[in-house]
């Protein structure tokens, strides 16, 4: 080999090393992100829903573990199995995955509100992950009647 081909090699190496310690510099949590979070305008104080759409682009596996908000002290984790709601203590986002909450289906439940938003506020809410740790996510308050678009989804409301 000559000098060139030396320099070129270890240069090589030597950014192959750095790409590889800095890809195992401790940041190697899954990164959660959302998308098209929303909460239809409560009717009253006492429960609003909150749907979006939970995406884990990593190789891990992860759970939703809660939620908090000023809104509220008590939200909670619902999943709809049989057209019937029942709380849950976690809820799966799988590696390469997503999770969706959406009407009819898995959503987030406020209990309890401490205002009534309207359409056109936002509400805050931290996310807790079993890995992740911890997302802030802003919902878009909308029309009571709104929906996204989501192709999987032909229940009714749930609420």
């Amino acid at each position: 080999m000559n000098t060139r081909t030396v320099r070129t090699l270890a240069a090589a190496l030597s950014l192959t090393a750095a790409l590889a310690i800095s890809g195992c510099s401790g940041d190697s949590e899954p990164k959660m992100t959302v998308s098209g979070a929303f909460m239809p305008q409560p009717v009253n104080d006492k429960m609003a829903g909150a749907f979006m759409v939970i995406s884990n682009p990593t190789e891990a596996p992860d759970k939703l573990t809660g939620a908090t908000s000023p809104l509220s002290d008590d939200l909670q984790i619902h999943e709809t199995k049989d057209q019937k709601m029942q709380q849950v203590q976690s809820m799966d986002v799988p590696a390469d995955g997503e999770l969706r909450l959406e009407r009819g289906g898995n959503h987030i439940m406020f209990m309890g509100l401490k205002s009534t938003p309207k359409v056109g506020d936002k509400v805050t809410v931290e996310l807790r992950f079993e890995k992740a740790g911890s997302v802030k996510v802003e919902l878009d308050v909308k029309e009571r009647t709104y929906n996204a678009q989501a192709p999987t989804s032909t229940a009714h409301s749930g609420h």
